[in-house]
């Protein structure tokens, strides 16, 4: 009598793993937890499509709730949609003085990024903390009953199923297998375009590709200040080639200009920091802390340089977002090449890499001899943000991922689109910040002094479209995948999308298409494109000018 109970206990253990997991199913699957996830998620929702988020995050927002708080806009007015709501609701925020927690509102200054940080004619605020971001993130969630899966990573490997040409599961590393319609990768990384093989590049196309000026290599071109003066020298003794290079200088050429390369925009860390006393913390030491690697920068100083602070803008309640400025900041520079394709594990290394050396050079800046006096009595009133990334150290959960993979799609955004050398077909968006390229590489010159090499900021004369053919990938390759922040665009072109309300937008746009592609049982490039600029406007995005 006992023989089909263990006959059944056998079967039940000879099952593949895959077989036990736990699944679920959803009209859209987003993968990702950026700003970009959670506007696609509320307009997949609002146009009656379930939805899953499957996010790697715990902490929803990206850089928009990691620190970015001084925000890369442009023109405002081609701000639409739910990425206007996202800066409506912080607005509403920030007129109740309870949110003025650390410092009075006529103290604040207003001060943005070309308009005032409070619009009150527009009822937007365009500056803010970042965990007041985040609840506006969450918000979104708990108002539209989001189902929000997070802490799960894609299993890159072998994690993606696809049936002709689409894709009809992911599976996370914990097991989890979600099946849907469409899927949209959400990441900066682009893992999930990668893993269901679709065509994408990483580093800088050369001009002649597209035909554009300011990709590639760009050797001598410094179109904002973060250049070395050319006396320092990147010897350990100066003027002394025999005695090494000192640390973060490359030993490389930089190679030709407008040649293509492998090579990234430098990552950081955009830091919330505090001139409260009463809501700061220290800058940590770090347990590696080798101050020679900051040499460099004592040499800057000693060259008469004075611009340590000119990139600490000011985000309410006395704290900053602290940025990149000058030949030798926050960047850590070619540090992040392999960054886009390496495991987790190795990701994880370069991110803590990333976080010992801002750390270094914050706690550089406030305690070594060789930092002027004026600079270290400046930076004793600067910490950690006491109240802010509090699970964290208060250190940001999201390293600034300025570029990783970039789809190559139906549609190719280059910087002729963006500077108005070409009409951009189907618009689902617009942006209109420059042609923005932090430095890709430190080198040293024939003359034998060090240099930066990859900055670049041009602007467009007015804003421009984003093509719906930026978001998909070619048909033959997957016709049910939309891809919002890792668009299809070059280098340069990228330079300017990259902004977080245009990722907002984007997402927002990207799900309008992936209910429409499924109420009409359609591959994602076959929809018709006035179906969806009717859904786009009634939504109130902006597509052109």
């Amino acid at each position: 009598m006992k023989k089909p109970l263990i006959f059944s206990l056998l079967i039940f253990l000879t099952l593949p793993i895959f077989a036990l997991a736990q699944s679920y199913q959803a009209d859209i699957i987003i993968y990702g937890g950026t700003s970009a996830a959670i506007t696609a998620a509320v307009q997949a929702k609002k146009m009656g499509k379930s939805v899953l988020v499957v996010s790697p995050d715990r902490h929803l927002g990206g850089l928009s709730s990691g620190g970015l708080g001084y925000t890369d806009t442009g023109n405002k007015s081609v701000i639409g949609g739910l990425a206007r709501e996202f800066y409506h609701r912080l607005y509403l925020h920030y007129e109740q003085d309870s949110a003025w927690k650390w410092q009075k509102r006529e103290e604040y200054g207003n001060k943005g990024q070309g308009t005032p940080a409070i619009d009150g004619a527009n009822r937007t605020m365009w500056i803010f903390e970042p965990h007041v971001a985040e609840r506006v993130f969450e918000d979104f969630v708990r108002e539209n009953g989001l189902e929000i899966h997070r802490n799960e990573w894609l299993d890159r490997k072998s994690g993606v199923k696809m049936k002709k040409g689409e894709i009809t599961s992911i599976r996370t590393l914990s097991g989890k297998i979600y099946s849907g319609k469409v899927f949209i990768d959400a990441t900066y990384e682009g893992d999930l375009l990668a893993a269901a093989g679709v065509s994408y590049h990483v580093g800088r196309e050369a001009n002649s590709v597209y035909g554009e000026k300011w990709n590639g290599v760009q050797v001598g071109v410094y179109q904002h200040r973060h250049y070395f003066q050319d006396s320092i020298s990147p010897y350990k003794v100066a003027g002394d080639p025999s005695s090494g290079l000192l640390p973060e200088i490359s030993p490389n050429p930089p190679g030709k200009n407008g040649q293509g390369d492998k090579l990234l925009q430098a990552y950081n860390f955009r830091m919330a920091l505090s001139r409260n006393p009463d809501n700061r913390v220290p800058f940590p030491k770090p347990a590696n802390y080798d101050p020679t690697r900051y040499e460099l920068l004592a040499r800057v100083y000693q060259a008469g340089w004075t611009e340590t602070f000119e990139k600490y803008d000011p985000i309410p309640n006395q704290k900053t977002d602290t940025n990149n400025h000058g030949p030798f900041s926050t960047d850590y520079i070619g540090k992040n090449y392999d960054y886009p394709e390496a495991s987790y594990a190795r990701r994880r290394e370069i991110i803590r890499e990333h976080e010992d050396y801002q750390k270094g050079l914050m706690y550089f800046l406030s305690h070594d001899p060789a930092v002027p006096a004026d600079v270290r009595a400046e930076m004793a009133q600067y910490g950690l943000a006491k109240d802010e990334f509090v699970d964290n150290g208060n250190w940001p959960h999201q390293i600034y991922v300025r570029e990783a993979r970039r789809l190559v799609g139906s549609y190719v955004m280059t910087e002729l689109d963006v500077l108005g050398a070409k009409e951009v077909p189907q618009p689902v968006g617009m942006g209109s910040y420059s042609l923005d390229s932090h430095n890709t590489q430190r080198f040293v010159t024939p003359g034998g002094h060090v240099q930066n090499e990859g900055d670049i900021g041009v602007h467009p004369k007015q804003p421009y479209s984003i093509s719906y053919g930026t978001l998909v990938p070619k048909k033959k390759e997957c016709s049910n995948l939309l891809v919002p922040v890792c668009v299809s665009s070059s280098h340069t072109a990228f330079g300017s999308i990259r902004m977080e309300p245009v990722f907002m937008i984007l997402g927002q746009s990207a799900a309008a298409a992936a209910s429409l592609a499924i109420d009409g049982d359609i591959a994602v490039q076959d929809l018709d494109y006035e179906a969806l600029r009717k859904v786009l406007l009634e939504e109130k995005q902006i597509l052109e000018n």
